[in-house]
């Protein structure tokens, strides 16, 4: 696997002070304006403008599904053209066993409109595939855009005026397609909510190249000396193939620009799915006669379901070029040469219709898991706002921002809600001792994530997720990953930007990894709102709001510390330890479990969390003691100053066993009603961690370095209950 760049939380804190972030987010200073109406041009000026900037395509080596022509499948539906489905997929299949050509009938179509009076002209590209696999979205049909914003007035504005607002209108008569100056590329993504892949201010010399994504069609822009790789970031003295914003990572100083992009061509693992239909592959459905195991994406990228792998894959090939499509009118030496058609010639078929496929996701519940099967769907170019409005396809705020201020025709950027994650992983660190901490880093393969009000699921990019235009209110966010654990969480969106997880970052486990935590709101003394974990190393791995029992996967080689939350800002505290030798279960192959049952909160729940932690540190310091003695121990038996190594272990054992004692006497008082008798046992517990600490740092050295970097954490997080514990108002 190739190095890409990696956002970090800390990455995203920092992005969060800055102005740049919120441009990102799709909020802009300026208040959001209305864009002014469209119309058409004249046939022969939209012909040759098509052809002046129809854009080269490069399809990946296993692409199945070219652009092509719909109207061979049309077929009548209740006084209406429509295009079936199954008509298209096994039509189009057939067609290749038929003329024996790879990407039958290879056509591109295009809509050109012109902003009222102004100069600014929008050439769109529409391209038709018969199907869409993809990790995250299966369906018949497909269509794809890219948008090519160009100003035929003879300049572009840059002194912040619009070029035809002195009253010297560009009028379609005036046009000259050869004159035509581009300002700015849009190429649609997997969707709405996903940023698309943006350059401003293009080079007008360069023909438009597209990188398309195996299976969903994505439209990637490939625009400098690389012809068929994408190019994030600029490197060395190329530039980058989008001008969308950044973040700025803080540990280098790289920039990751917020659009999809191309994940297998930047080094990321991205596995597909078979699309089932009726409970069996498609392939295998009877009115798909013309469709075999062939037709779908390559056997080598493909996984059966991501549940049935225990961890995530690593093997997968990364993306190569097959297939490259060029205009017939252009000589160039591209494969297959394709026709521009009017989208006028297509317009009189009113729906793309067919039996809707769903991608099921496993959602975290606390009695058994869910399947939330989201559904997503196709509509025709002309009837989306965007074919009379290019401009509501401009998913970054500082473009649209750029032509707001050349062109009057186009309003300010809108306040947009939008939630950002970064998916992580979560694995053991040499950091703790054996199976007693976790860090996080960067996702080795790419993960899908869905609100679940929402029916299209959209891919992460180098770990990110970034959805746009989420409505204001509560919504359930779920993860899904190939060999991962399923996370969900509920979020609230009521701000520009929203962050899920915890300042960001979800980090997912392996399923061979995996321990449920299951966690019984139910069972406890008041109502519930929300629900916390850390670990004793990676910190705070989850944080969201809980209304009744729920779940949520944990590593098992973690050490943690669950928090739970009331509606009267009362706190409760649990340890968790799960058993890492624990299998799945063998008749569900479902990961083992861990249940608390009476999550309470007050002076008795911390109490008697203090007193958990203090007991499991104090086993594991004697044990560690008893290592030293017999030489068996990361010292080898080496004692200095006669039996003091063993004195100072010894000596920790006694004081953790000392803040065990009183803390269990705390819990007790509290629950027996003594508030005063408990505040004055959480004294104590006080006091006795600071005889933790000396004792600590008198046996640090005869520790080893695991468990002194664990005792270290483990006594922060006792000082931290202790106090929530003795400010509580409830016993």
């Amino acid at each position: 696997m190739t190095d890409r760049p990696a956002l970090h939380r800390r990455t995203l804190l920092g992005a969060l002070a800055t102005a740049g972030l919120t441009s990102v987010a799709g909020c802009s200073a300026l208040r959001g304006g209305a864009d002014q109406s469209t119309s058409g041009v004249s046939d022969d000026t939209a012909r040759e403008l098509a052809a002046r900037f129809a854009p080269m395509l490069y399809f990946d080596e296993h692409e199945s599904w070219f652009p092509t022509d719909p109207r061979r499948y049309t077929s009548e539906r209740d006084g209406e053209t429509v295009v079936d489905g199954f008509d298209a997929f096994d039509g189009y299949h057939a067609r290749i066993a038929e003329t024996g050509e790879r990407a039958p009938d290879p056509t591109v179509f295009y809509n050109v409109v012109q902003y009222g009076d102004s100069p600014l002209v929008v050439v769109q590209y529409w391209l038709y595939s018969a199907f869409d696999q993809f990790t995250t979205n299966f369906h018949w049909h497909d269509w794809e855009v890219l948008h090519v914003f160009v100003d035929v007035g003879g300049g572009n504005g840059d002194d912040g005026t619009d070029s035809a607002s002195d009253g010297d209108s560009a009028s379609d008569g005036a046009i000259d397609p050869e004159s035509a100056e581009p300002q700015l590329y849009v190429a649609s993504s997997h969707s709405r909510k996903v940023p698309n892949n943006e350059f401003l201010d293009p080079d007008p010399e360069r023909v438009p190249r597209i990188l398309s994504e195996l299976g969903s069609h994505s439209s990637t822009l490939s625009l400098n000396d690389s012809h068929d790789r994408f190019q994030r970031v600029p490197s060395g003295d190329t530039f980058a193939d989008i001008t969308n914003r950044a973040l700025e990572r803080l540990e280098d100083l790289a920039e990751l620009p917020i659009a999809y992009g191309l994940p297998r061509d930047e080094g990321a693992v991205l596995p597909y799915v078979i699309p089932e239909l009726d409970g069996k592959p498609i392939y295998e459905d009877d009115r798909l006669p013309s469709v075999s195991r062939d037709a779908l994406v390559d056997e080598s990228l493909t996984v059966r379901s991501f549940d049935a792998l225990s961890s995530p894959p690593a093997d997968l090939p990364k993306r190569a070029t097959g297939v490259v499509f060029d205009h017939e009118a252009r000589d160039s030496d591209a494969d297959v040469a394709y026709t521009l058609v009017p989208t006028s010639e297509v317009e009189s078929i009113a729906d793309f219709v067919g039996t809707q496929l769903s991608f099921e996701f496993a959602v975290p519940q606390f009695a058994e898991d869910a399947i939330a099967g989201h559904i997503t769907t196709t509509s025709a170019p002309w009837s989306q706002p965007r074919y009379e409005n290019p401009a509501e396809d401009i998913s970054e705020p500082i473009h649209r921002a750029a032509l707001a201020e050349r062109y009057d025709a186009i309003g300010d950027p809108p306040a947009v809600n939008t939630l950002f994650v970064q998916i992580t992983e979560a694995v053991t660190t040499e950091e703790a001792p054996e199976d007693e901490g976790l860090t996080t880093q960067q996702s080795t393969t790419e993960s899908v994530v869905l609100l679940e009000s929402d029916p299209e699921a959209v891919p992460t990019f180098g770990g990110a997720a970034v959805l746009r235009d989420v409505p204001s209110g509560e919504h359930r966010l779920t993860v899904n990953g190939a060999g991962r654990a399923p996370h969900s969480e509920q979020v609230r969106v009521d701000d520009a930007l929203v962050t899920g997880g915890v300042e960001g970052e979800i980090p997912l486990v392996a399923r061979e990894s995996a321990t449920k935590l299951e966690v019984d709101a139910d069972g406890a003394d008041s109502d519930l709102s929300d629900l916390a974990l850390e670990d004793d190393f990676a910190g705070r791995l989850y944080d969201a709001p809980v209304t009744g029992p729920d779940a949520v996967y944990v590593h098992s080689g973690g050490a943690y510390t669950v928090e739970v939350r009331d509606t009267d800002d009362e706190i409760g505290a649990f340890r968790v330890n799960p058993d890492p030798a624990a299998g799945s279960d063998t008749e569900s192959d479902a990961p083992p479990s861990v249940r608390i049952d009476k999550p309470n909160t007050g002076k008795g729940s911390l109490a008697s969390f203090l007193a958990a932690i203090a007991e499991e540190t104090q086993s594991a310091v004697e044990a560690a003691g008893n290592q030293t003695e017999d030489g068996s121990g990361e010292n080898g038996g080496q004692q200095s100053d006669g039996d003091g190594a063993s004195n100072a272990v010894q000596g920790l054992a006694q004081a953790l066993a000392a803040v065990a004692e009183a803390a269990q006497r705390a819990a007790e008082r509290a629950e027996a009603g003594d508030r005063g008798q408990a505040d004055a046992s959480l004294e104590t517990v006080a006091s006795r961690l600071d005889r933790v600490a000396e004792r600590l740092s008198e046996a640090r050295s005869d520790l080893p370095g695991g468990l002194s970097r664990a005792t270290e954490r483990r006594l922060q997080q006792a000082r931290r209950r202790t106090e929530q514990a003795h400010t509580a108002k409830k016993l």
